[in-house]
């Protein structure tokens, strides 16, 4: 939920101020695989507090967007509200899951690549 608290915040910044990037790593707004009971009263919770997009992009307009073409819980539908309303770079990486140690993924160098593309634009 790393990303929707990153959209989340970005959206009530003042209107005049503009961070030079964001890299979302794994992330959703639509669609979440989940399967316990109490993840998804969570995860209902968030949908049912939409994000406004275009706020976030105002705030953001630079941006890559990282998904692994194996994740159980993020579909790769997602990187479609990434590249069609945050206009951001979309990355798939392939074999990482959902991007944690348990899934064996404990150093992803396209982010520090990301980041430092991003400081350079």
């Amino acid at each position: 939920m790393g990303c929707q608290t990153i959209a989340r915040y970005l959206e009530t910044l003042p209107a005049e101020i503009v961070v030079g990037g964001v890299v979302y790593i794994g992330g959703y707004f639509d669609s979440l695989t989940l399967g316990e009971h109490e993840e998804q009263e969570i995860w209902n919770a968030w949908r049912n507090a939409p994000v406004d997009l275009s706020l976030v992009y105002a705030h953001a307009p630079k941006s890559v967007a990282i998904f692994s073409d194996d994740d159980p819980f993020v579909p790769l539908d997602n990187l479609n509200d990434f590249r069609d309303k945050l206009n951001s770079e979309i990355v798939v990486e392939h074999g990482k899951k959902h991007f944690t140690e348990d899934s064996g993924c404990r150093e992803l160098p396209v982010a520090l690549e990301s980041v430092l593309k991003l400081a350079q634009d």
